[in-house]
């Protein structure tokens, strides 16, 4: 526990501006986006979304959309057809179930289109500050197991492993500063270990001495 508390701390410290990188400005926003963000970046889903944002505004616009022109539109951020088809669905059910506004909860979240544990836990987070679990992308389960927080692979096992062992009031602010973290440092390829001054708190690192 000290070893979580000690790299919270120097986390915070390196990256005091941490959040999330997605642009939005609305709950109906961050889920597109997160949709979108799967097997994409977060640079491209912000070049894509300036525009999509200003041509689909409301859930019905996404709702009722041409499958072929939505696909066009989110293109570039790979395996468009299926985000289209999942995007358009989802907001079909908010307004057919949730009276047209994005539901509050996970359980509500996990019955949309295209929407798993991790995009969930996103749009609660950010969107409506309600935390009930650990965002898991690839950078956050890397580095978890990296620091020896979990061995397993399965999204949900590691955020059931990071919910046992990380404070609750640190899930939503950890899961930006780990996604920084390995974005700046902590590579899939070829961390750099040598430059990480959370090395000697890593079991993983690959420095003479840490």
């Amino acid at each position: 526990m000290e070893q979580v508390r000690a790299v919270i701390d120097e986390l915070r410290r390196l990256y005091p501006e941490a959040k999330c990188s997605l642009n939005y400005k609305n709950p109906l926003e961050l889920l597109v986006a997160t949709q979108l963000s799967a097997q994409c970046t977060d640079e491209r889903v912000n070049i894509v979304t300036a525009k999509l944002f200003q041509k689909y505004r409301t859930v019905e616009d996404y709702a009722n959309a041409d499958q072929e022109e939505l696909e066009q539109d989110i293109r570039s951020t790979g395996f468009y057809r299926n985000k289209a088809k999942n995007i358009r669905a989802a907001c079909q059910r908010i307004l057919s179930e949730y009276g047209g506004e994005v539901p509050r909860t996970m359980e509500g979240l996990l019955t949309l289109a295209g929407v798993a544990r991790k995009t969930a836990n996103v749009v609660l987070g950010n969107a409506f500050g309600i935390v009930v679990g650990f965002v898991v992308d690839t950078h956050i389960g890397r580095l978890s197991r990296r620091l020896g927080w979990t061995q397993n692979e399965d999204p949900v096992k590691v955020e059931r492993d990071l919910m046992r062992l990380i404070p609750e009031k640190d899930w939503l602010d950890l899961s930006h500063l780990l996604i920084f973290h390995g974005r700046a440092i902590c590579d899939a390829r070829r961390p750099l270990c040598e430059r990480c001054t959370l090395a000697p708190l890593c079991p993983s690192a690959r420095v003479p001495g840490a």
